[in-house]
């Protein structure tokens, strides 16, 4: 075949295969973007370290929220099919909307971030991106003698048509709503929360109802999403919030942003997370409906596994995890770890930067990577229990191959450099840390990044790919 015809063939085949996913990709799309850097994360090593700080605390968090659960707290109600938030009237099965996406590493805190209009009229924010919180809210009081708050946005539901107070004497604020107190003053007294965190973070404030603006992605029209529940923060301390406006939940309850608007968009949203220390504007996106990318014919097929959504781990995203293996070799792994139902369960959380595996997990995929590395020489850096001086290694080192075995079929290969993290000039360090047994694992975004994710609700599937993000 002529070069010239083969050049032809070849351009009219991506052409119709780009047309054919615009055909079928409306969607609602939302942009994950960066934060400007810590002051004090001067270094590489000076962020991961505040990366593992903020990943302990929050697991923690995470080990208090599941141990709750376990032990008798009321659970959190699941979505109801039936139960969606207002909708744009015409919206078809296969429209879909998106938002940016974006790391915020160099804010020393290791989350994502999007851009989200709220009110009526519409006022912008940036918010955490956040799959294991299933309460969304924005701050509403600018605080007193803030010398710092001269870029920050405060919500100011005096100016919106569109807020609702939830009062603390409906059925919503008694049963439904995550962190409600049980004070009412009076029926007609709003709803209010106290949102805390075992590092000592904070948000208090109180619910309402409210209406998102998003902007559909066939013709980029822009639609009200009503009816979805927030909270208006009046009060929050920590370093969880230093770098947003709030919290965007993505978790899985009745209430949470996710579940909400997936409902009336083919009840699926995805995202993909550049790499946390790509360029400050590398962005990607989160988006509701359709992932037309995932499915692409240039491309190869996704790989899905089941998405556990049990009771017991709400408001978090769990999958079950078969087994580890480095380099073709299965690790004696107790099948009680990935268990959820014995104290263990693997979930993903795009709030913590590193993977986090419970001690038995731990000790043997560190023992298996670190026999592997024994050629290189291991240099010791805090907080990292195994780091080596890649400089000496010599350029036939190579990284040993670790997957993570889903139900199924599916595996998780993520790339080396996910696991085998670079903190210094010429130093890597096995980026996953420990966790007490029992608990749960915590696969974070560092291992989720550079690829695809579908989270499918409706149909309780997790599919993904390898993607550089760059084309979602």
């Amino acid at each position: 075949m002529p070069a010239s015809l083969l050049l032809l063939l070849l351009l009219v085949l991506c052409y119709n295969g780009a047309a054919a996913a615009k055909a079928h990709s409306d969607s609602l799309h939302l942009e994950l973007v960066r934060r400007p850097p810590s002051p004090s994360a001067t270094t590489r090593l000076d962020l991961l370290r505040e990366l593992y700080r903020s990943d302990q605390l929050r697991q923690r968090m995470i080990s208090q929220s599941i141990g709750q659960r376990r032990h008798g707290r009321r659970p959190l109600r699941a979505p109801a099919a039936s139960q969606n938030a207002s909708l744009p009237a015409s919206a078809p099965a296969e429209e879909s909307f998106a938002m940016p996406l974006t790391s915020g590493a160099y804010t020393g805190t290791g989350q994502y971030f999007v851009r989200f209009l709220l009110g009526t009229p519409a006022q912008k924010f940036l918010l955490v991106a956040d799959t294991g919180s299933d309460l969304t809210w924005v701050k509403c009081r600018r605080p007193r003698g803030c010398r710092r708050c001269g870029r920050r946005r405060f919500f100011r539901p005096q100016a919106s048509t569109s807020y609702a107070p939830i009062r603390c004497s409906s059925d919503m604020c008694k049963s439904a709503l995550p962190f409600a107190l049980a004070t009412c003053p009076t029926p007609a007294s709003p709803c209010a929360y106290n949102y805390g965190y075992s590092d000592g973070s904070m948000a208090k404030g109180v619910f309402a109802q409210e209406s998102a603006t998003i902007t559909l992605s066939r013709g980029a029209r822009r639609r009200k999403l009503g009816g979805l529940v927030v909270g208006c923060t009046t009060s929050s301390v920590g370093s969880s919030f230093r770098a947003s406006d709030g919290v965007l939940g993505l978790g899985y309850s009745e209430v949470s942003f996710a579940a909400r608007a997936a409902a009336g968009f083919g009840g699926r949203f995805s995202y993909c997370l550049v790499d946390h220390l790509s360029p400050r504007n590398a962005s990607s996106r989160l988006t509701f409906g359709p992932t037309p990318a995932l499915s692409h014919p240039a491309f190869p097929p996704p790989r899905a596994t089941e998405l556990v959504l049990d009771a017991r781990l709400q408001p978090f995203y769990a999958v079950r995890i078969d087994g580890v293996s480095v380099d073709g070799e299965l690790l004696p792994i107790p099948s009680s770890v990935w268990d959820a139902a014995h104290g263990g369960g693997a979930i993903l959380d795009s709030g913590t930067s590193l993977t986090v595996l419970a001690e038995p997990a731990y000790r043997a995929v560190a023992s298996a990577l670190s026999r592997r590395l024994g050629g290189v020489p291991s240099v010791s850096v805090d907080p990292f229990d195994h780091c080596y001086n890649w400089t000496a290694a010599g350029p036939a080192a190579e990284v040993p191959k670790l997957v993570l075995h889903l139900a199924g079929t599916a595996r998780l290969e993520p790339p080396a450099k996910s696991y085998l993290i670079d903190v210094e000039e010429g130093v890597k360090c096995i980026g996953i840390t420990s966790a007490p047994w029992p608990g749960v694992s915590t696969i974070g975004n560092i291992l989720q990044q550079e690829h695809l994710w579908e989270f499918d609700l409706r149909n309780r599937r997790l599919r993904f790919r390898r993607s550089t993000c760059r084309s979602i």
